[in-house]
């Protein structure tokens, strides 16, 4: 049951056992008062002041009319104390029921008023968690009750995860910032190893080896830059075109796609959001990249941009080995690779789709995959419409 709904039935309950008890003791205080008493039923003597057959005055007690006026008089208290019994029964019960309901109406109210404080703090937590904005705070302002309580334990908790994400993110770039420096001098160094003219082919083979190996590591730092500028907080949200990006994106593309042999197709229309442009351009570059990459000899991919309802989409869709649907998750984790790639250093680091949705998530959007029957992917991401610039 909802809390809602407790609250009613208890308050239904309580008055059920109350005015259970309240009419047990009625019925009892009536019971008691009907009840026979000898003084009162059995007088020494009976005034008679209307005209009998036996005549007017006074009877004595074990005389004939005496007793006749008595049973007479039992008859009737007996009578009037069953049907008042039955009335106060039968009233009390249906006052009992219906109080009982009206309890549990008025308590159905009244849950709505004393739970609006947790429903606008509902509203809060579902602002700060929708923005991904571990700076801001629920804000409660009341007495200082069981609410507040709550309110003030999820703003710490919210205080620890800022903290938490902040050093996360710090520890990343720092990492990955150092490591690129002796990257590199490492490449430097091999590129010129190479180039010397008395370079034999063996050293030449190990340079190129090495050098593959230096790249794939760039990329790799290159993606953990990413995921952490990916997940921070989005707090200057600037409008652009997503159409805009996707082009730039493909002229850049173009070369490779070239080499690799695949057709790139062209579907943009105007699609008018907001965020950080040039995280959405790396999203877009993962996706047209992929595409590319994991596809084959005479492939195709097809890029779409389009506004619909309340979004904007980009769609990238591609040719290549069919992808089983119980990988389709998995291949949003880092470090996932489909069809045995994981050892292949020439595809990426394996942090591609993993930047798409941390960098989708952060401008509050969406991303989904679903395989083609053809073979390859179509992947979808769906971005909050700019009604302003729209």
């Amino acid at each position: 049951m909802s809390v809602r709904l407790r609250f009613s039935v208890a308050c239904a309950g309580v008055f059920l056992v109350l005015g259970a008890v309240v009419l047990a003791a009625v019925y009892f205080v009536v019971q008691h008062s009907l009840s026979y008493r000898s003084g009162l039923m059995t007088p020494a003597s009976i005034s008679v002041n209307v005209p009998t057959e036996y005549g007017y005055g006074t009877f004595e007690r074990f005389t004939a009319p005496y007793e006749i006026a008595r049973a007479r008089a039992m008859q009737i208290q007996t009578v009037y104390r069953h049907d008042t019994l039955a009335n106060v029964r039968l009233i009390g019960l249906a006052s009992v029921a219906a109080g009982t309901g009206l309890a549990f109406l008025v308590g159905w109210r009244a849950a709505s008023w004393a739970m609006r404080p947790v429903r606008a703090m509902t509203e809060n937590a579902r602002r700060v968690a929708q923005s991904h904005d571990f700076t801001e705070r629920i804000g409660y302002e009341g007495p200082r009750d069981e609410v507040a309580e709550l309110a003030g334990t999820f703003d710490t908790m919210l205080v620890r995860l800022a903290r938490s994400f902040d050093g996360q993110r710090r520890f990343v770039a720092n990492a990955s910032h150092e490591l690129r420096t002796p990257l590199t001098i490492n490449r430097t160094l091999v590129d010129v190893a190479v180039r010397r003219p008395d370079a034999t082919e063996d050293v030449k083979r190990l340079g190129e080896s090495l050098l593959l190996v230096n790249t794939r590591h760039e990329r790799l730092i290159d993606g953990l830059l990413a995921l952490a500028e990916g997940e921070r907080a989005l707090l200057d949200r600037r409008p652009f075109d997503l159409m805009d990006v996707a082009e730039h994106v493909l002229d850049q593309v173009a070369v490779e796609a070239a080499k690799a042999e695949v057709s790139i197709h062209r579907l943009l229309d105007t699609a008018p959001t907001s965020g950080e442009a040039v995280l959405v351009e790396r999203l877009v570059q993962n996706l047209v990249e992929n595409a590319v990459r994991h596809n084959h000899p005479q492939g195709e991919v097809w890029v779409t941009t389009r506004e619909r309802a309340a979004q904007v989409e980009l769609v990238v869709a591609n040719t290549g080995l069919p992808v089983p649907p119980y990988e389709l998750e998995s291949i949003f984790e880092p470090f996932r690779r489909l069809h045995g790639d994981r050892l292949r250093s020439d595809r990426g680091s394996g942090l591609g789709l993993s930047i798409v949705r941390v960098i989708a998530e952060a401008h509050g959007g969406t991303v989904t995959a679903r395989p083609r029957e053809e073979g390859g992917l179509t992947i979808t991401v769906e971005l909050p419409l700019d009604h302003a610039s729209g």
